[in-house]
């Protein structure tokens, strides 16, 4: 490689919401530290990104520029995530090729393609940059928890404890089942585990899928994890043996937040259109007086399950901002009563999408009710806010175990959500003994999260100069 030229990395998420922010990330603090950087996104989802954000936004830097790759799924104009177990057999089977020919087309054009950073389960890179001889770096966007707990599905499936016998299982108790084997994960239940396991089919597309990729993120140069040391230590300690080296350089967004780049800054990665009148109302607000409600990208609830979440936040008497996303409620729109609408009046805001890192972190959030997917998770702790969680699936439930038991920051609320309970819950989040405890735990987490992200000693600063030093350059 010349002196001169760049060292080039092309950066793929999985092509979901919650991949696509903390590749982002990465793809950009890589881009501050000289790299030039080609981003990949589905072409489904280049439309989308350019539907929210405008039709100029993806023009990018000259050293930093988007391509696509098709996801070989049939077309769709949904403004919604896609079915994630389709999404997932689709871009195994179909994705390798069309990435082997962006690859071979941005050498041919030059500056050459020196490394692929990739999401994790995304691991047909691994072919790709074999074939070129070039490192990749691979993305885990969730918990090192969560990783953990996919790890375990195949010793789940040899002991017999998935897939279940029968529907009935779901809900006689069996989930209660405390699993004893699993290295820095005590006191584990079968329901605290990535909810993929809850199927009767032994051919399931998901517990097959992750166990696959896992299989291959084996053979990665090196594994990123969104997360730092002190968090998940006795976990990261079990899991390093397993796997490739392993890097935590998390939280990203601290790391973001000490760049002073606007040009990089102005690059965004939302599906939905942001709704920035959350923030002025929220600056009428007193401090830690508002519950940030939302639920990711990918949850969907039933029409009953919005009902009592709404009437569950009138009857807390607390003020809220409700992020409400156009595809939340299965098969149909969030059509909220009347009588609640104008119940809230003076203290409900609710919206289609925000931006939640600088909602979650406005001073007058004091709690924030979520699913638990990393991203907010990991948001929630940077910003001192403790959390009501109510997991939906994947290693949500894994999360949500921690937050409550293991960080002291969350209370889990029932899946089949009841709004008397979430009346209750919501009111000893804000005002409550419980809620006091757990905001001085989050604002320590905080601090911690601050610590590693701050050289010349914390451990993710660290990380990051080695992951420069040892594997891209």
């Amino acid at each position: 490689m010349g002196s001169m030229e760049k060292p080039h990395a092309v950066c793929i998420p999985y092509p979901a919401q919650g991949h696509i922010n903390p590749m982002l990330k990465l793809a950009k603090l890589l881009h501050f530290r000289g790299f030039r950087i080609t981003f990949v996104n589905t072409d489904f989802n280049h439309k989308r990104l350019l539907k929210a954000q405008g039709p100029n936004s993806l023009n990018g830097l000259p050293s930093f520029h988007f391509e696509t790759i098709p996801d070989g799924l049939p077309p769709s104009d949904v403004d919604a995530t896609q079915d994630i177990p389709s999404l997932c057999v689709s871009t195994k089977k179909n994705c390798l090729a069309p990435f082997r020919r962006l690859l071979a087309k941005l050498n041919d054009r030059g500056p050459p393609v020196t490394c692929i950073v990739s999401d994790a389960v995304m691991s047909f890179t691994i072919d790709a940059a074999q074939e070129l001889g070039i490192p990749d770096l691979l993305l885990w966007t969730a918990s090192a928890c969560g990783l953990m707990g996919y790890v375990q599905y195949r010793s789940l499936i040899d002991k017999g404890f998935t897939p279940l016998k029968d529907e009935s299982y779901l809900t006689n108790g069996y989930l209660d089942t405390v699993i004893h084997w699993i290295p820095g994960m005590k006191g584990i239940r079968l329901k605290d585990m990535p909810s993929f396991i809850r199927t009767t089919d032994p051919d399931d597309v998901m517990l097959g899928f992750a166990m696959g990729e896992l299989e291959r993120v084996r053979k990665a140069s090196a594994i990123i994890f969104n997360t730092f040391d002190a968090l998940e230590q006795e976990v990261l300690d079990a899991i390093a043996p397993m796997f490739p080296t392993i890097y935590t350089i998390g939280p990203l967004q601290l790391f973001l937040d000490q760049i002073q780049d606007t040009e990089l800054k102005s690059i965004g990665s939302s599906l939905w259109k942001e709704e920035p009148e959350c923030l002025k109302w929220l600056d009428s607000k007193e401090p830690n007086s508002v519950v940030y409600v939302n639920y990711g990208s990918i949850t969907v609830m039933t029409p009953q399950q919005l009902i009592e979440f709404a009437w569950g936040l009138a009857n807390s008497n607390q003020t809220f901002l409700w992020i409400l996303r156009p595809d939340l409620v299965s098969g149909e729109s969030a059509i909220l009563p009347p009588e609640f609408v104008a119940e809230i009046k003076d203290r409900g805001l609710l919206a289609g999408w925000c931006p939640q890192e600088q909602v979650i972190s406005h001073p007058a959030i004091g709690g924030f009710v979520t699913h638990n997917g990393w991203n907010s998770t990991i948001e929630s702790l940077c910003a001192g806010v403790p959390m009501i969680c109510w997991p939906f699936f994947a290693e949500q439930q894994t999360n949500c175990r921690y937050c409550c038991t293991e960080w002291g920051v969350g209370m889990e609320i029932d899946s089949d959500v009841k709004r008397d309970e979430v009346a209750k819950l919501v009111r000893e989040l804000m005002v409550g003994e419980k809620g006091k405890v757990m905001k001085k735990k989050a604002m320590e987490w905080k601090h911690t999260a601050e610590v590693a992200t701050t050289g010349p000693n914390g451990s993710s600063y660290l990380n990051l100069e080695k992951i420069f030093e040892q594997v891209l350059l």
